[in-house]
């Protein structure tokens, strides 16, 4: 594939530029150089993951920290397009979050209004991030607030995502089912993929969606939202979709193009 006429280009991170073993981060071969060579050919790059566990810009810094250069501005996550959604709304949303003690100070810091759990009952929204504990009562109001309308939006929706040793289950994914299996409701992504997402991409860009290639791992999350923004997609066999026979799905689910791990695409940039 020819990637010269390409605006901007999104990256996921697990499986795809790096691979988690517990605290351990392992940089993917190539995926210093693959960065590098965005940067030097002038076009912009983002960097999004559908970890909700802490801000943003920790993300950033720990990618950096292994030999990553990735900007605060350049990583997304939910925790940012939460905040596109929720603007889109055109009024004032009062959020319950399942969310860690550092995602709450971070989305309290970035605007939107965050509900402590007593008040739950005036929720216009339920959102669920990654969160370390939660407890039936909390559940409970929760469903009642979706009960009473307030949409279910989850950081993702996906069971897993790629580590060294296996699939990392989604505790995001197990919170928002629970809800959804006891109000009918269906969630809202606002992570991968997601018209949320392409906003949010499209506006740290600067470009249109429909010109920026997605690169990933996963065809559920990465494959699926470069399609649903009318753009590029090259799957990273080096994820969770990596023994996934792509000759078995629909031709709108496959990807443009797939690579072994990100190493290949310097022959393409």
């Amino acid at each position: 594939m020819r990637l010269d006429d390409v605006g901007a280009f999104v990256l996921d991170v697990d499986g795809t530029l790096v691979h988690r073993a517990g605290e351990a981060v392992h940089v993917q071969p190539g995926a210093a150089e693959v960065l590098e060579r965005i940067r030097a050919s002038g076009r912009p790059l983002a960097v999004f993951t559908n970890g909700s566990h802490v801000p943003p810009e920790a993300f950033a810094e720990g990618l950096r920290a292994v030999g990553l250069h990735v900007g605060d501005d350049e990583m997304l996550t939910p925790l940012r397009s939460v905040q596109v959604y929720l603007r889109a709304l055109e009024r004032d949303v009062a959020v319950l979050l399942f969310g860690t003690g550092a995602a709450r100070e971070y989305l309290v810091q970035a605007g939107p209004r965050i509900l402590d759990a007593e008040d739950a009952e005036r929720a216009d929204a339920v959102f669920v991030a990654h969160t370390d504990v939660v407890d039936f009562a909390q559940l409970e109001r929760a469903a009642r607030a979706v009960l009473a309308g307030a949409p279910l939006l989850t950081g993702s929706f996906v069971p897993a995502y790629a580590g060294a040793d296996g699939p990392i289950f989604s505790r995001g994914a197990m919170v928002t089912a629970g809800i959804a299996k006891v109000t009918g409701a269906r969630p809202v992504v606002v992570g991968k993929p997601s018209r949320a997402a392409l906003r949010t991409i499209s506006d740290q860009v600067g470009v249109p969606s429909r010109d920026v290639v997605v690169i990933g791992d996963d065809l559920d999350l990465d494959v699926a939202l470069g399609r649903l923004g009318r753009g590029r997609t090259i799957l990273v066999r080096s994820g969770i979709s990596g023994s996934i026979d792509l000759g078995r799905l629909p031709e709108r689910q496959r990807p443009d193009a797939v690579v072994d791990g990100v190493a290949k695409l310097l022959d393409w940039l």
